[in-house]
């Protein structure tokens, strides 16, 4: 089993990029913007592409998503390729090609890329559904908290579980805002906030017939008030006597995705009752 952060096919269709694109210059340039570690190897471009990958992959540790991130950035993020700027169609059609490549290869191994050259592992199907729903809806206010949530998973997880109770934080009073029944509590802390919208949604475990949905509604209410707990305690000093939370990015992780499972779930429960009002 592959455990390094990137499999080895990755490194080869990026390399494989790299040595088709630049010089050795710019290559040179590109790594040590990326903050490669050591000198560049010797070789041809290819060979030269593929030895620094994976120098990146063995010793950068949990740094080394980051650094092959700052890479890619440059082909992911280039401008569409354009006829109208007389650029020759066979180019056109390569740099399309590379693209694709490279994109194919970082999906089959579970990798999600992020604008600003943010390579991280698969973000799962509720982050990929609350990014649909937040963009349905145009809310921008969410975006920058979205980014950061994923941006800091690894590089720093207290951020990220900051940014993901900051989701939750965001989108329950932008509910409570929206509907004129309802009054924004005096403490506007998640828990406050979070209790508006349940019971205007009807999320009370005790009101639900099925047993099974019982348990995961009290697990959901249970989930929102954990993540809550852990902004506060994992980002405040402790006194004698209690060790600081040491957080870890899979314990980031856990969060971020539980947060955006909530999220995704407010915000579709919230889009079933509009559809119902609007029938």
């Amino acid at each position: 089993m592959n455990t390094l952060p990137v499999p080895a096919y990755v490194l080869a269709v990026i390399a494989d990029t790299v040595s088709e694109t630049e010089t050795h210059a710019s290559l040179d340039s590109l790594f040590m913007y990326a903050e490669a570690p050591g000198d560049p190897p010797d070789g041809s471009k290819a060979v030269k592409a593929l030895e620094w990958l994976r120098r990146i992959n063995k010793e950068s540790g949990d740094r080394a998503l980051s650094i092959i991130g700052r890479i890619v950035e440059k082909y992911l993020e280039a401008p569409e390729p354009n006829a109208a700027l007389w650029q020759p169609e066979a180019a056109i059609e390569a740099q399309k090609a590379r693209v694709s490549r490279i994109k194919e290869a970082l999906a089959r191994a579970g990798l999600s890329y992020s604008s600003g050259g943010v390579l991280t592992h698969g973000q799962g199907i509720a982050t990929k559904s609350l990014a649909e729903l937040v963009k349905a809806r145009s809310l921008e206010v969410i975006d920058f908290e979205f980014d950061r949530a994923l941006k800091n998973v690894t590089a720093s997880p207290r951020e990220a579980v900051s940014a993901a109770c900051n989701i939750l934080e965001t989108i329950f009073k932008i509910y409570i805002e929206e509907h004129s029944h309802l009054s924004m509590p005096a403490k506007q802390d998640l828990q406050a906030v979070w209790k508006v919208v349940k019971t205007d949604l009807g999320l009370d475990a005790s009101i639900v017939e099925e047993r099974d949905l019982q348990e995961i509604i009290s697990g959901l209410m249970a989930t929102v008030n954990g993540i809550g707990a852990l902004r506060t305690h994992g980002s405040s000093a402790h006194g004698p006597g209690k060790r600081p939370y040491r957080l870890k990015p899979r314990h980031a992780r856990l969060a971020v995705h539980a947060a955006h499972t909530i999220a995704a779930f407010i915000l579709e429960t919230w889009d079933e009752r509009v559809s119902k009002v609007a029938s």
